[in-house]
């Protein structure tokens, strides 16, 4: 079903009438203080998601879709502590069959291909035989690849989309090749080798095949551990195939960049950043995230009015977005 003059969520302002299709997820029955229940959901298209709110709701109105369907939503658009959202009138199960993907797809399977070539191309340039041999059996492992080439890069913050993790980790590769050559004193075969698996684990820790979730995986253990035993595996996997042990010290650095790349403690990190590789690569990580997230803010800002963004609590400030006319 393609809607005839469909706004996408990035276009949409405040006070706008909606009968539109969304996919929908992360759905929600709450009871407000006086013990009337109320449905909360994420509603998503390729531009963005948002949260759709519908007062007066009930379990049946809740049972009556699942998180992952195309759902008709009638309503209207308001702001609430500065963010837009949907306050929805009906809700209702779409056909899949009926619906045009591409309005709900932020990447294509040519750009999916595409960036999966220029990955493979990037580990293939590494002059590191040891480091070649284990990049090619993860490049050969078909199901790891398909996996990889899904994933988001999370589920509601930067590269929530799938194939976001590939986007992610492309984008995060192409940095290294820039600045490891400015440090002479860096490993730039182990930094891009540690750009390549520092999020590995997110092909486990994310359920992606219909909504965005957090697996049973995701919940009790946590990319950083699912990481290290995936590099672990295909470590033993590189000395079946190159016919000699892997050097058990380059191992234990590329698992130091996984489980220090989140950079501190209180973000997840088990251990900090202890060399010059998996410093550089939680400042490229972090960098590339910021950067993303900053933009999409600035992108899906509903102030179209003015060269500020509405205040965003998650940075503490409003962010500058100057026309495009500008000088």
């Amino acid at each position: 079903m393609r809607t005839m003059g469909r706004r996408f969520i990035s276009q949409l302002g405040e006070s706008e009438s909606i009968d539109q299709v969304f996919l929908a997820s992360d759905k929600q029955l709450r009871a407000n203080r006086n013990g009337n229940l109320y449905l909360q959901l994420r509603l998503s298209d390729r531009t963005g998601s948002v949260t759709g709110m519908m007062w007066n709701a009930s379990d049946q109105v809740y049972g009556s879709f699942d998180n992952g369907d195309y759902v008709r939503i009638v309503g209207a658009t308001q702001f609430y502590n500065g963010s837009l959202q949907l306050i929805v009138n009906r809700v209702e199960v779409v056909d899949a069959a009926r619906v045009d993907e591409s309005e709900f797809v932020t990447l294509g399977p040519r750009e999916i291909d595409r960036m999966a070539s220029r990955v493979a191309e990037l580990l293939r340039s590494m002059a590191s035989p040891q480091l070649r041999t284990l990049a090619e059996c993860f490049l050969v492992d078909e199901t790891f690849m398909r996996k990889f080439s899904q994933a988001p890069a999370g589920v509601k913050h930067h590269h929530a989309y799938r194939g976001g993790l590939l986007q992610h980790v492309l984008s995060l590769m192409e940095l290294t090749r820039v600045v490891a050559p400015r440090y002479p004193e860096v490993d730039a075969d182990l930094l891009l080798m540690g750009a390549f698996v520092h999020d590995l684990g997110k092909i486990e820790e994310l359920a992606y095949e219909r909504e965005l979730a957090y697996s049973d995986a995701g919940q009790m253990v946590g990319h950083l551990v699912i990481g290290v035993e995936l590099l672990s595996e295909k470590a033993s996997e590189a000395e079946r195939l190159g016919g000699e042990p892997f050097p058990a010290d380059l191992l234990l650095r590329l698992k130091h960049i996984v489980v220090s790349h989140h950079g501190q403690y209180e973000f997840g990190s088990p251990k900090l950043p202890m060399t010059l590789e998996a410093v550089a690569l939680h400042f490229l990580d972090n960098l590339d995230a910021k950067l993303y997230t900053v933009g999409q803010l600035i992108r899906e800002d509903v102030n179209s009015d003015s060269d500020w963004t509405t205040y965003q609590p998650s940075l503490g400030r409003k962010l500058y977005k100057p026309s495009l006319g500008a000088s």
